[in-house]
C-alpha cells in the first residue's frame, strides 16, 4: 500500500508507531526550538487516510498486552498533533471520527478505565470547540446512549465531555432553540436508569449545567435521593459534600437540605451495619456544619424546614439542629426552634386526647407524632459517640431548656397509660443518657445544675434538683468524683428557698452511703442553718436532720464512724462521730434538742419526724421518749390530777400572742409512739446507745422505763382531766382575770392547743373502740360522744359561730387548703406539716359510730341505744353532733392529703387508705337523704335543718374523696367499694343496666350513676334541695368523664330531659344542670343543646321586637330567675369551644405549610389526610358556634353579659378571617373554589350573625346616646368604645377576605346597595383590613404565610364556576349601619 502510494506521488500511510514517533519528535522540537509551529504530516489532513488512522485505536486495543496504555499513548499522540492546528481543513472530521471511535471502544470495555483513559478524555475535552455542531450532537448522543453500560465511577469518565458539548450547542448560531436541546438532554439524563457510579458522577458535574432551571433541578435531586439508598456507605460523605457545594452555589438549597434530612433520618438497611451508618452520619454532620459556616443561608434553610414541618423532625434533623447550635450565629435560634417543636408535639397530643370533638383517630395520630419526636431525640442522644462529640454542649443546653419549660403542673411524674412520657421526663432521660455515655458531659451537667438551682425560680429549680437526685441514685460512684461541686452547692443552703433546700438534701441522701465527705459537710451545713433566723431555713434544716437519720436507719449498716469534735463554724472541718458504732441519731441528738427551743412550726416538724423515726426503727422509741419527757414536764404537772400548763404554751412575740409550744403535736407524737409499742416491749438498746444518753448498765431497769410509764400515765390523766374538769380551769382562766384583749388572745391560743389535745384523745379512744366489744364498747362510744361535745365547747369558747342546733359550720383547725387567718387572734397559722391530728382510722370509726347511732335512733331497739340515751346529749342531738363533727374533720382530713409528700411514712401510717371512708360516707348519705322530704315544724325544725346541713356536708366530703382518686389508679377500686355498698346493703341491682358492658370499671361507674346519683338528684330536685343538687351535679360531671362517648351521651340526654321537665328558680342549680347537659353531650349534640337553650333564652330575656316571657315552655329551667346564670353558663361553654378553635386554626396552618413544603412522600399524604379531617371538624364547630351566638345577638342583655358577648364575637370573627385566609392559594398556585362546608359557613355567618350583630351594636349605641349625661354610663361608654371598633374591624377584615380578588364567595353585586351608602367608606375599611392581615402575617412565626389550595371541596377554579353568584345574591345587606350611629366618641372619655 505504501508502494502504491509512493508510485502515485502521495505520501505513504502512517502507522500507529509513526504517529507516536512524530508526536514525540515534534514535542522535543518544541522544547529545543524557538519556533512556535511545526509542520504536520499531510496524511492527517487527507480524508483518505482518516479510516486508517482511526483503525489503529481498535488494533492497539485488541493486540496490545496493556490496552489501556497502548490506546492512551496513540490517542494522546494523535490528539496532540491535531491540537497544533485544530482548525486546519480535514482535521475536525478526523477529530470527530477519533472521538466517536474512542467512545465506542470505551463503552464496549475494550480497554480498562483508569487514569490513562481519564487523561485522554480530558484532552478530548480541550478540542471540542473545533468540532462541527453536528459532530458535537453526535458525541452527546453517543454519551447518552452509553448510560446503561456505565456502572462504576470510572465508567462515568465520559460524562466529563457532556457539559462542554451542551454549552457549545446552546451557544451555537447554527442550532435553532439550543436551549430546548439542552433541556431535552437533561430530561433524558433524569429519565434514564442510574447506576451507582453514574449517580456520583452526575452529582459532581451538575453544577456545570448552568442552564438548569429550578424545576428540572428538583427532578434531578429527587432522582439523586431515590438512588442514594443503593450507594455504598463510604460513598455517601463525598456525595453529601458535593450536594452541599451545589446548595451553597444557590442550587435548590431548600430541596438539598430537605432531601438530606429525610434520607439520613429514615431507617437504613440493617445489613449495612449500624455502627458504620452512625459513623457516616457523624461525618455528614461535620460536612453540614462546615457548609453552614461557609454559607449561613444553608443554616436558615435547615431551621426553616424544622420550624415549618413538624414531620421533618427525625433523629438526623435533631442532630443537625444541635450541630448548628454550635455555630454562634445560630446558637439560640436553633435550640429555641428545636425546643418549640418538641413542646408543640407534646401539646398537640395532649390537646387531641382531651378534646371531645376530635376523633379518637386524631388523638392516635398526634400520639404517634409525639412518640416519633421523643424517639428521635433519644436516638440522637444515644448516637452521640459516633463523630458527634462537638454537639454535647448543645444537647446539654436543649435538655436544660426543656426542663425549664416544663409546666408546674407537669412536675409530678406523669405518664400516660400508653407509656409516653412528659417533657420533663424526656429531658431527664436525655441528661441521664449523656451522663452515662460521656465523661466530658458529667462535669458540665453538675456545674449547670448547680448554677441553675441557684439562679432559677424555686418552681423551676425543683426540676433541676430532681435531675440531680436521678443521677445520684443511678450513678452514685460517678457523682462521687464531683463531690467538691456539690459541697459548693451546699454552701448556699442557708440562702435557698426552703422547699428547694429540703429537696436538695433529700436528693443527696443516697450519696452519703458511699461518701463520708459529703455526709460530714452536710451535717456541718445543717448545724449552721439551725442558727439562722429565717423560719424557712430552720424548717429545711430540721427536715434535713430527719432525712439523714431515716436514710441511716433504712440502710443495712450504719455509716462509718470517726472521731468527732464539736464545731459550729463552716470554716472548720466537718465533725465526725465520737465513738465507734454510734448511730446518726445519737450524733445529731444535740441538734434535735435545739429544735425544742425553736418556734412552734419547727417543733411540729420535729414531732412529726420523730414519729417517722419510730416507724422505721421501733427500737428507738424509748430514747425518743427520754428526749421528750423533760420538755413535756415543763407544761404538765405530775400530781395526782395531772394538770396541764396551757398558759405556758402561749407567749408574746412583737406585741402579739403566739403559740410557742404546740403541746397538741407533742402529745400526738407521744401517743403514736405508745401505740406503736403498746406495752413498752421495744428491743433493748445497745450499751453504747444508752451510754450516750447518760445511762449505764448499773442503773435499774425501772429507771430505764421511767419515760415510758410517765407518758402513759400522763395521757390517762389528761383523758380523765378533760372529762372531769371545767373548761375554764383547763384553759387556766382565773376568776379575777381581766377582760383585756391580750388575755382573750391568750385564752384563744390555749383553746386552739386544747382542740388538738382533744383530737389526740379521740385517736386513742377510736383505737380502743376497734377492739372493744359488749359493755366496754358502749362505754367507749359514750366517752367518744362526750369528747365530741367537749370539742364543740372548746370551739365555742374560741368564738366560732354555730347554729342553735349545735351544728358546726366549719372547723377551726384546718389544713393548708383552707387555712383560717389567726393573725387577729395572735395564734400561729398552720404550716404544711400541721395537718389534722386525727387519723383515717379514727375518722372511719367516727363515721361507723355515727351510722350506728342514726340507725339506733330510728329503730329504738338496741340496748346500746338505750344506754346512750342516758348521756348528757339526747339521742338526736348526739347523733347530729357526732355526724357534724366527723364530716368536718373528714373534709379537712381529705383536703390535706395533697399537702403530704407522697413518700412520707406518715401518709401510710396516719392517713392510711382514705378509700375506706368512701363506703361509710355513702351509707351516711343514703341514711340522711330521707330527711330531705321531711316537713319541719317548731319542734323538729332545728334537728331537721341540722340533718340537712349534715347531708350537704356529706355530699361535699364524697366529692372530695372522689377527686383525690379521680386521676389515680385506685379510682376503680373506690367505685367498686361504693357499688358493693349499694348492692349488698341496699339491694341495688345493676345487671339490668350494665348487661352490655364488659369492662368492670366502666360497669361500676355506670351502676353508680344510674342507680345512685340519678335517683338521688331527682329526689333532691323534687324536694327543692338545691344546694345538695348542685354538689351532686359536680360529682356526676367528674365521674362521667371516665365513661366512653356513647354512655356519656346517654347521660347527657337524661340531663337535657331534666332541663325540659323541671321548673327550677334557683340560679346556681339551673346553671349546674345546663352545664351538666352541655358537658355530658358529645359533639355536636353539646352545641345543638346550647343553641336550643339560647333560643329559649332569647324568649325569656326579650328582644327588640318581642317582649320577655316569664318562663320557657320548652325548657322550664330557663326563667326570669335563672336566665342570667344560664346565659353566663352558655357563654362560658362557647368560649371554651373558641379556645379549641384557636388551636385547630393554628394546627391547620402548620399542616398546610407542611404539606406544601414537603415532597409528595407517604408522610406528606398522611399529613394531608389529617389536615382535611381537622378542617372538616373546624368548619363544623364554627358553624355550631355561629348558630349559638346568633341567638344572643337578638337578646336584650345586661351590661356584663353584653360585654362578654361582644368580646366573644370579636374573637370569633378574628378566627373566621384566619380560616378564610387559609383558603387562599399561595402565590403561583391555581386558586380552587373552597369547599361546600366553607361556603356554607360564610353564608350562615352573614345571614344569621353579622346582620343581627350590627343591630345589637346599634341598640347599645342608642342606649348610650340616651344616657350620655349620666355618670354611671361613663365606664360603660369607655368599654364599648374600646370593644366595638375592634369588633367592626374584624368583621370587615373577614368580609374583605371573602370578597373577589382572592376567590368569589360573596358576589360583589350583592353588596352594591350597601357600598352606595354615603356614610360608608369602603376604602378605609379595606385598607384597615389589609393592614391587619399584614400584621397577622408578621405575627405568625415571622415568616411568609403560605398555604396550599384546599382539596376537600370542588376542584373547579373560581373562574370556571358560576355557582358563587347564587350564594352571594342570597345574602342580606350587612354593612349599611357601620357608620350610622355605631361608633361614636364620648365627650366624657377624656
Amino acid at each position: 500500500m505504501a508502494a502504491a502510494a509512493a508510485a502515485a506521488g502521495e505520501p505513504p500511510p502512517l502507522t500507529d508507531t509513526d504517529i507516536i514517533h512524530i508526536a514525540q519528535s515534534l514535542h522535543r522540537h518544541q522544547l529545543t526550538s524557538s519556533s512556535s509551529s511545526s509542520p504536520l504530516p499531510p496524511q492527517l489532513s487527507s480524508p483518505r487516510f482518516h479510516p486508517a488512522l482511526v483503525s489503529h485505536l481498535r488494533s492497539r486495543a485488541a493486540d496490545s498486552p496493556n490496552p489501556s496504555l497502548a490506546v492512551s499513548d496513540y490517542a494522546l499522540s494523535l490528539i496532540s498533533l491535531i491540537s497544533l492546528s485544530p482548525q486546519s481543513p480535514g482535521l475536525p472530521p478526523l477529530l470527530s471520527s477519533l472521538l466517536l471511535s474512542y467512545i465506542d471502544l470505551f463503552v464496549s470495555r475494550r480497554f480498562p478505565h483508569d487514569a490513562n483513559s481519564l487523561k485522554t478524555i480530558q484532552l478530548f475535552g480541550t478540542l471540542l470547540n473545533a468540532l462541527e455542531i453536528d459532530d458535537v450532537r453526535s458525541v452527546v448522543e453517543a454519551i447518552l446512549s452509553s448510560f446503561p453500560k456505565l456502572v462504576t465511577l470510572d465508567d462515568a469518565q465520559l460524562l466529563d465531555l457532556l457539559p462542554r458539548c451542551i454549552d457549545l450547542i446552546r451557544d451555537s448560531n447554527e442550532v435553532e432553540r439550543g436551549g430546548d436541546f439542552a433541556n431535552s438532554v437533561i430530561d433524558r439524563v433524569v429519565d434514564s436508569v442510574w447506576s451507582k457510579g453514574l449517580l456520583l458522577k452526575l452529582v459532581s458535574l451538575v453544577r456545570e449545567f448552568v442552564f438548569l432551571d429550578k424545576g428540572r433541578g428538583r427532578e434531578f435531586l429527587e432522582k439523586v435521593f431515590e438512588g442514594m439508598g443503593d450507594l455504598d456507605l463510604q460513598d455517601l460523605p463525598s456525595l453529601v459534600y458535593h450536594l452541599l457545594v451545589l446548595a451553597s452555589k444557590g442550587f435548590c438549597k431548600r430541596e438539598v437540605v430537605e432531601g438530606l434530612v429525610t434520607f439520613f433520618g429514615s431507617e437504613m438497611e440493617p445489613k449495612k451495619g449500624a455502627s458504620i451508618i452512625r459513623q457516616v452520619e457523624g461525618t455528614v454532620l461535620l460536612h453540614m456544619n462546615f457548609a453552614v459556616k461557609q454559607d449561613f443561608s444553608l443554616g436558615k434553610e435547615v431551621m426553616g424546614l424544622v420550624k415549618s414541618d413538624s414531620q421533618a423532625l427525625n433523629h438526623f434533623a435533631v442532630a443537625v439542629m444541635l450541630s448548628l447550635a454550635r455555630i454562634k450565629r445560630f446558637s439560640e435560634s436553633a435550640l429555641e426552634i428545636l425546643k418549640k417543636a418538641i413542646v408543640t408535639s407534646y401539646g398537640d397530643y395532649k390537646f387531641a386526647v382531651d378534646c371531645k370533638w376530635l376523633l379518637h383517630e386524631m388523638g392516635e395520630e398526634f400520639l404517634q407524632g409525639f412518640k416519633l419526636v421523643e424517639k428521635a431525640v433519644i436516638r440522637a442522644v444515644n448516637e452521640i459517640n459516633y463523630g458527634r462529640e462537638h454537639m454535647v454542649p448543645s444537647f446539654l443546653q436543649l435538655a436544660f431548656l426543656l426542663l425549664e419549660s416544663a409546666q408546674l403542673g407537669n412536675q409530678k411524674k406523669f405518664c400516660y397509660s400508653d407509656g409516653s412520657s412528659c417533657i420533663e421526663e424526656l429531658a431527664l432521660q436525655m441528661l441521664k443518657n449523656l451522663f452515662e455515655a460521656h465523661d466530658m458531659a458529667r462535669s458540665e451537667i453538675i456545674e449547670q445544675s448547680k448554677v441553675r438551682i441557684l439562679s432559677l425560680k424555686p418552681e423551676q429549680s425543683l426540676s433541676i434538683v430532681r435531675l440531680l437526685g436521678h443521677l445520684i441514685r443511678n450513678y452514685p460512684y460517678a457523682i462521687k468524683e464531683h463531690v467538691s461541686r456539690l459541697k459548693e452547692l451546699l454552701d448556699y443552703f442557708t440562702y435557698m428557698d426552703g422547699k428547694v433546700a429540703s429537696c436538695l438534701v433529700a436528693s443527696l441522701l443516697p450519696l452519703i452511703k458511699i461518701s463520708r465527705e459529703i455526709l460530714d459537710y452536710m451535717i456541718l451545713v445543717i448545724r449552721k442553718a439551725m442558727f439562722r433566723r429565717e423560719d424557712t431555713i430552720v424548717l429545711a434544716a430540721t427536715n434535713a436532720i430527719f432525712d439523714l437519720i431515716l436514710i441511716d436507719k433504712q440502710s443495712n449498716d450504719s455509716l462509718p464512724c470517726q472521731d468527732s469534735a464539736s464545731q459550729a463554724s463552716c470554716s472548720q472541718q466537718a465533725e465526725a462521730f465520737s465513738c465507734k458504732g454510734v448511730t446518726l441519731y445519737q450524733e445529731l441528738i444535740g441538734l434535735l434538742q435545739r429544735c425544742l427551743y425553736q418556734q412552734a412550726k419547727v417543733k411540729r416538724v420535729m414531732y412529726s419526724g420523730l414519729v417517722k423515726l419510730v416507724l422505721v426503727d421501733p427500737s428507738i422509741a424509748r430514747p425518743v421518749l427520754d428526749l421528750l419527757l423533760p420538755h413535756f414536764l415543763r407544761f404538765y404537772k405530775e400530781d395526782a390530777d395531772g394538770q396541764l400548763e396551757l398558759t405556758s404554751c402561749v407567749g408574746l412575740e412583737n406585741g402579739k400572742v403566739v403559740i410557742e409550744e404546740p403541746l397538741d403535736s407533742l402529745l400526738s407524737c407521744v401517743s403514736w409512739i405508745l401505740l406503736l409499742q403498746p406495752h413498752g416491749q421495744s428491743e433493748i438498746s445497745s450499751d453504747t446507745s444508752w451510754t450516750c444518753f447518760g445511762f449505764s448498765l448499773s442503773q435499774d431497769e425501772v429507771g430505764r422505763r421511767l419515760s415510758w410509764d410517765s407518758f402513759s400515765t400522763a395521757l390517762l390523766k389528761i383523758r380523765k382531766l378533760l372529762r372531769a374538769e371545767k373548761l375554764e380551769v383547763i384553759l387556766g382562766q382565773k376568776a379575777d382575770s381581766g377582760s383585756g384583749s391580750s388575755e382573750k388572745e391568750r385564752t384563744k391560743g390555749c383553746a386552739i392547743i386544747l382542740l388538738g389535745i382533744t383530737e389526740v384523745v379521740l385517736n386513742t379512744i377510736a383505737t380502743e373502740l376497734e377492739k372493744a366489744t359488749g359493755d366496754k364498747r358502749v362505754e367507749l362510744e359514750k366517752e367518744l360522744i362526750d369528747f365530741v361535745k367537749f370539742h364543740y365547747l372548746v370551739e365555742k369558747h374560741i368564738g366560732k359561730p354555730r347554729q342553735n342546733n349545735g351544728l358546726r359550720k366549719a372547723n377551726v383547725r384546718t389544713t393548708t387548703n383552707d387555712i383560717p387567718d389567726h393573725a387577729d387572734s395572735g395564734c400561729n397559722t398552720l404550716t404544711q406539716e400541721q395537718i389534722h391530728l386525727l387519723a383515717t382510722s379514727t375518722i372511719n370509726q367516727l363515721l361507723q359510730t355515727a351510722v350506728g347511732l342514726y340507725n339506733a335512733g330510728f329503730s329504738n331497739a338496741s340496748a346500746a341505744s338505750q344506754s346512750l340515751g342516758q348521756s348528757s346529749f339526747s339521742k338526736n342531738t348526739s347523733c347530729s353532733n357526732i355526724i357534724s363533727f366527723a364530716l368536718n374533720i373528714l373534709l379537712c382530713h381529705v383536703r390535706s392529703c395533697p399537702v403530704i409528700v407522697s413518700d412520707d411514712p406518715l401518709k401510710t401510717f396516719i392517713h392510711g387508705d382514705i378509700k375506706i371512708l368512701g363506703p361509710q360516707l355513702l351509707k351516711l348519705i343514703l341514711l340522711l337523704k330521707s330527711v330531705q322530704s321531711s316537713v319541719p315544724n317548731e319542734k323538729n325544725k332545728s334537728r331537721i335543718e341540722g340533718q340537712r346541713e349534715n347531708f350537704h356536708q356529706a355530699l361535699i366530703c364524697l366529692k372530695e374523696v372522689l377527686m383525690i382518686y379521680l386521676q389515680g389508679p385506685h379510682f376503680a377500686q373506690l367505685l367498686e367499694d361504693l357499688v358493693l355498698v349499694c348492692t349488698t346493703e341496699y339491694g341495688v341491682d345493676g345487671e339490668n343496666v350494665t348487661y352490655m358492658i364488659n369492662d368492670p370499671k366502666i360497669k361500676n361507674i355506670e351502676i353508680f350513676i344510674v342507680k345512685i346519683l340519678k335517683p338521688l338528684l331527682s329526689e333532691l330536685l323534687a324536694t327543692s334541695s338545691f344546694h345538695e343538687a348542685e354538689v351532686l351535679c359536680d360529682i356526676m360531671s367528674m365521674i362521667t368523664n371516665k365513661l366512653p362517648c356513647q354512655l356519656r351521651n346517654s347521660h347527657g340526654s337524661w340531663a337535657t330531659q331534666i332541663c325540659k321537665s323541671k321548673g327550677i328558680k334557683d340560679s346556681k342549680v339551673a346553671r349546674s344542670l345546663v352545664l351538666l347537659a352541655v358537658q355530658l353531650s358529645s359533639p355536636p349534640d353539646d352545641l345543638i343543646f346550647a343553641q336550643d337553650v339560647a333560643i329559649e333564652l332569647c324568649k325569656v330575656t326579650g328582644s327588640a321586637s318581642d317582649d320577655p316571657v316569664e318562663m320557657s315552655e320548652s325548657y322550664p329551667v330557663i326563667n326570669k330567675y335563672t336566665s342570667i346564670a344560664v346565659i353566663i353558663c352558655i357563654l362560658q361553654s362557647v368560649e371554651a369551644v373558641l379556645c379549641d378553635l384557636d388551636w385547630a386554626i393554628k394546627k391547620l396552618k402548620e399542616l398546610s405549610l407542611s404539606s406544601q413544603n414537603r415532597n409528595k412522600t407517604n408522610e406528606g399524604e398522611l399529613a394531608l389526610d389529617v389536615r382535611l379531617v381537622l378542617e372538616d371538624n373546624l368548619f363544623s364547630r364554627s358553624e355550631a358556634v355561629v348558630r349559638v351566638l346568633s341567638s344572643f345577638a337578638l337578646m336584650t342583655l345586661k351590661d356584663p353579659q353584653a360585654d362578654h358577648f361582644l368580646r366573644m364575637v370579636t374573637r370569633l370573627y378574628k378566627q373566621l378571617a384566619q380560616i378564610t385566609k387559609l383558603q387562599i392559594a399561595p402565590k403561583r398556585s391555581k386558586q380552587l373554589l373552597p369547599s361546600t362546608r366553607f361556603q356554607k359557613l360564610v353564608e350562615l355567618t352573614c345571614k344569621h350573625l353579622t346582620f343581627q350583630l350590627y343591630n345589637f351594636v346599634a341598640e347599645m349605641q342608642k342606649e348610650q346616646q340616651e344616657n350620655a349625661n349620666r355618670r354611671i354610663m361613663v365606664g360603660k361608654i369607655k368599654r364599648e368604645n374600646r370593644c366595638i371598633p375592634e369588633l367592626i374591624f374584624h368583621i370587615e377584615d373577614y368580609e374583605n377576605a371573602a370578597l373577589p380578588g382572592d376567590f368569589k364567595i360573596i358576589e360583589a353585586t350583592s353588596i352594591v346597595g350597601e357600598e352606595d351608602n354615603p356614610d360608608h367608606e369602603p376604602g378605609c375599611s379595606r385598607s384597615a383590613a389589609h393592614e391587619n392581615e399584614s400584621c397577622d402575617a408578621s405575627d405568625e412565626d415571622g415568616g411568609e404565610e403560605n398555604v396550599i389550595s384546599p382539596e376537600s371541596g370542588s376542584h373547579l377554579s373560581a373562574d370556571e364556576s358560576g355557582s358563587d353568584g347564587e350564594i352571594g345574591n342570597s345574602l342580606p345587606p350587612v354593612k349599611k349601619m357601620r357608620k350610622n350611629g355605631v361608633v361614636q366618641d364620648s365627650d366624657d372619655e377624656d
